[in-house]
């Protein structure tokens, strides 16, 4: 397994004349050096851009940070790099200061949806807990452009206390995901607190933590962080490749650590134009990520970001790699295809229809060859009506103390306690007309 190479070498001598592989695989020392100039990064990779490119890369900068580990540097392809999908990802482009009309500071609202500095509640178990606002490198395609870098922003301890009180004195919420910017930018004894402070709480029963330094910075994984992880276990972790080449020997090397240590890793890749909108190159990433103990667990379609247009492909890019991968690979090895709703709707998948057509007694289906079936429905099915009065219900509900919660959407809709027939959105105009036919009869 190689975990360092001539080429790394030779960036580590640039750097530091004096620099060795222990210097190379320290986290911090990779932190320290983190190229944020462009001048910079020409010293190190020996690639110059021409004056005026430079001047745009450069006024870029000014609007959205550069930051790249050393690491991550030491993958781009020098010999084609303005196709390489490590350089499209760290470098900075012009596209970025194109805003185009539909683009949106916060195209998710998480702002909106924040019930106190640092926590957006959107869905109704789980929350997003932001505990850092920095990352060892500066994805192109972030998101949260808007805050990820802006060192005015960071979270302090007394907003980590009232997310943690939040998250006390809301029973409903049992899932908190760790996110940021990078949560394992932290240092492990202040990671270790926020850990000990939630497993504190009796109905949290999972944390997640997103981070993306198995693919930025897989030095950071290192036995310390996995022995103050392993305290608080149960935790799951999603990390964020994005394209095959970013597996390497160290990103394998800070999987295994996790994945021995008994973490559940899942994947959540971005759809990228140019980088790896392609149904070979995805087929290739999911199966070096089952083969690591990844699960790939989202495909996101690229947000409505400011400066974000020149990375948006067309839906039906993501529906045809996820047609590529359904029934021609293995299940567990297929993402889920979502769109992050602007506005705050939450994550809307968007799979390919295997469902044709359906009558009373029977459905039509396809499969991923093309070959058109049907499946029999019962002829007698007698179904439990649902009342919500469980005390007489038949069914078995010895269910440890679960508790039955407020349907909403759809699921509302396909009850039969309550009375709803449709859901009809705010200020819709057929409504305003009925409401003023009452007032004037």
């Amino acid at each position: 397994m190689v975990i360092y190479n001539e080429k790394q070498q030779r960036i580590a001598e640039k750097i530091n004349p004096a620099a060795r592989i222990s210097n190379w695989k320290d986290w911090k020392w990779q932190l320290r050096n983190s190229i944020k100039e462009i001048s910079t990064f020409e010293k190190l990779t020996g690639i110059t851009f021409e004056e005026n490119e430079r001047k745009l890369l450069e006024k870029t900068v000014e609007k959205f940070p550069l930051s790249i580990t050393p690491y991550y540097l030491s993958l781009i392809d020098t010999k084609d790099y303005k196709n390489d999908p490590v350089f499209l990802q760290s470098v900075p482009s012009p596209g970025e200061l194109v805003v185009e009309k539909y683009d949106m500071v916060d195209p998710l609202s998480e702002d909106k949806d924040s019930p106190v500095p640092g926590i957006t509640h959107r869905y109704p178990d789980r929350v997003l807990f932001h505990i850092s606002n920095i990352c060892s490198m500066y994805c192109r395609h972030c998101t949260r452009k808007r805050k990820v870098g802006d060192r005015d922003s960071i979270p302090n301890k007394e907003e980590i206390i009232k997310g943690i009180e939040y998250i006390k004195n809301t029973p409903v919420i049992r899932d908190v995901l760790l996110s940021g910017g990078d949560p394992f930018m932290l240092s492990d004894e202040y990671l270790d607190w926020i850990l000990t402070e939630l497993r504190k709480i009796p109905h949290i029963e999972v944390i997640r933590i997103g981070t993306r330094m198995p693919v930025v910075l897989p030095y950071r994984i290192t036995d310390e962080l996995i022995a103050t992880l392993k305290k608080h276990h149960p935790i799951w972790i999603n990390t964020h490749f994005n394209h095959p080449r970013e597996i390497t020997g160290s990103s394998r090397e800070a999987l295994k650590k996790l994945a021995d240590a008994g973490f559940p890793l899942g994947n959540q890749t971005v759809l990228l134009a140019g980088v790896n909108d392609c149904p070979r190159i995805m087929k290739r990433l999911v199966h070096k990520l089952v083969q690591n103990r990844v699960r790939p667990y989202y495909l996101y379609q690229c947000d409505l970001s400011e400066g974000l247009s020149h990375f948006r492909t067309p839906v039906g890019k993501g529906i045809e790699i996820i047609e590529s991968l359904i029934g021609h690979t293995s299940g567990f090895a297929v993402p889920t295809y979502v769109i992050d709703a602007p506005g705050g709707g939450g994550k809307i998948p968007v799979m390919p229809n295997y469902l044709i057509s359906w009558s009373t007694n029977k459905v039509v289906l396809r499969n991923y060859e093309g070959v058109i079936t049907t499946y029999k429905e019962p002829d007698r099915y007698e179904p439990i009506f649902c009342d919500r009065n469980c005390e007489v219900c038949k069914l078995q509900l010895n269910l440890d103390g679960a508790e039955a919660i407020q349907n909403i959407g759809i699921e509302k809709l396909l009850s039969d306690y309550d009375d709803a027939i449709s859901l009809t959105p705010e200020n819709n105009d057929r409504m305003d007309r009925r409401s003023d036919n009452k007032i004037s009869e």
